[in-house]
This record gives structure tokens, C-alpha cells and sequence, in this order.
């Protein structure tokens, strides 16, 4: 594996998700290679070699999810799978474009055991990839999130120089922005949970959350049973939004989204 044709990174090494796939190809540098190729995926750190120079441990990130990956050894019974046409296993992975990345595997010599077909669960094809792993590759449907009720959706800079906020956190945080909706605001849309400046504002600097929730009408209601105040809801592009003020006269937004 070369540095020119697959670059590492080293980001979230220190903590990878609860679970993660482990398994045995019979050449890793090729493996990894292809990987990066059909399905983005990000070498995360260098692989560790052994002195017969096969590769004891590589990971590679795709998406949030981290896959390990080793070319076998004779110290431990695991050993790379064999073209039988029996699986063990099937390793599930959310992608945003199954087609594109089903035709992608196909031109690059996987096996399409599925070809993409609707499901009431998303977009959804298997393959089998040239080292002997099955893939169920799943396009989630539009109306599906991560996100929860009472997640902070939107953080909102107020600022009376929205050029010099831009110029400070893109520096500083290397934030790229793009026009919002309204004069004086702009999008961070990269930055998790998505974030904005909105600048021409009077008073002093502060940050206003907004805050997804399942039901518009029982939040606000809440609200003003605790004894906020929420006005009234608005109907934008995206759902439903209210501007309200908690019991302590904190700002803050209710946002429930189209679905």
C-alpha cells in the first residue's frame, strides 16, 4: 500500500465504535486499496506489519464506522474465506448512492448477489467483494435520521460583525461558510450539529440553540407550562419552527422537521 494512492489519517483512533467488524483477507494492501476505491473508504493510521511483511492489523473508516482488517495468522484459528459460495456472515453498511456504488463494485470485480431493489427500509443490493466478504449495502430512506427528539439541531452565532466571525472561526476552526436564508447570515453546514452566524445583531454576542423535537405542538405547550414563552410556530421550507424563551430569559428555537 502506498501513501500517494492511499492517504491516512489518524482521526478518531483513540475511540472507534462499540462494535466493529474484524476480518481476514488473504491480501490486505489490495483489499484496503479497493475498499478506498469502491467505497470511500479512509485508511485511519498505517498498517502494522510482521516480519514476514504480511499485514498483522490495518483499519480503514467508512462513514462513521470503523472496519479492522488482517491478512490471517498461524498463532490464531482465523484464516481468510474461501470462494465456496457460503457466508458466515454479512457485512451491513448505510451509503448514501447504492446504485452508483453497485455498478463501481461490478466494474471492479465483485460478485452482484443483488442488484439494487426498494425496500420499505431504504435502497438495498448485496455483493460479494473480490476477497470473499458479502456486503448488504442499504440507501436509507429520505424520512430516516439519527438525529432525536430534544437533540440540538442548529447553533446560531449572533455577532454585530458577521464578516469578522467568519474570518476569526474560519481561521482559527477552519469553518467554511456559505449565504443563509436571511441578510447577514451564513451556514457552517460541515459542522456537526450544523451551525450559522447571523451578524447585524445590536446587543452583545451570544449563541441560541435549536432544538429538534417529535411533536410541535405538545413542546411549545410544554414550554409554556413550565413558564417559558413560545410564540407562535412558523411554517418554513424545512418544518416547523418556534421561537420561544425559557424561565430564565434564554433564547432558544423549537424545530420540527418536514418528514
Amino acid at each position: 500500500m502506498t501513501e500517494s494512492r492511499t492517504p491516512t489519517t489518524n482521526a478518531g483512533m483513540d475511540w472507534p465504535p462499540a462494535l466493529t467488524p474484524y476480518i481476514t483477507v488473504h491480501d490486505a494492501r489490495a483489499a484496503i486499496d479497493w475498499y478506498v476505491k469502491v467505497l470511500a473508504a479512509v485508511p485511519r493510521g498505517e498498517p502494522i506489519v510482521m516480519p514476514d511483511g504480511s499485514v498483522g492489523h490495518a483499519e480503514i473508516g467508512i462513514g462513521d464506522a470503523v472496519l479492522m482488517l488482517s491478512e490471517g495468522s498461524t498463532e490464531v484459528p482465523v484464516q481468510p474465506p474461501e470462494p465456496t459460495g457460503t457466508y458466515s456472515h454479512t457485512i451491513h453498511a448505510q451509503i448514501s448512492d447504492v446504485d452508483r456504488i453497485v455498478e463501481q463494485a461490478r466494474q471492479n470485480g465483485a460478485q452482484i448477489e443483488r442488484e439494487p431493489v426498494d425496500e420499505p427500509y431504504g435502497r438495498v443490493a448485496v455483493m460479494i467483494d473480490p476477497f470473499g466478504h458479502r456486503w448488504m449495502l442499504n440507501q436509507p430512506p429520505g424520512r430516516a435520521t439519527r438525529e432525536r427528539h430534544g437533540d440540538v439541531a442548529y447553533i446560531t452565532i449572533g455577532v454585530p460583525d458577521d464578516e469578522r466571525a467568519r474570518e476569526f472561526y474560519g481561521s482559527v476552526l477552519g469553518w467554511q461558510f456559505e449565504p443563509g436564508s436571511v441578510e447577514h447570515g451564513w451556514n457552517a453546514p460541515m459542522v456537526r450539529p450544523m451551525l450559522g452566524i447571523a451578524g447585524n445583531r445590536q446587543d452583545a454576542p451570544q449563541v441560541e440553540l435549536c432544538y429538534r423535537v417529535a411533536d410541535m405542538e405538545a413542546a411549545t405547550a410544554l414550554v409554556r407550562q413550565h413558564g417559558g414563552q413560545a410564540r407562535e410556530v412558523e411554517q418554513k421550507p424545512y418544518g416547523l419552527v418556534a421561537n420561544c424563551v425559557d424561565n430564565q430569559g434564554m433564547r432558544f428555537q423549537l424545530w420540527q422537521p418536514t418528514d
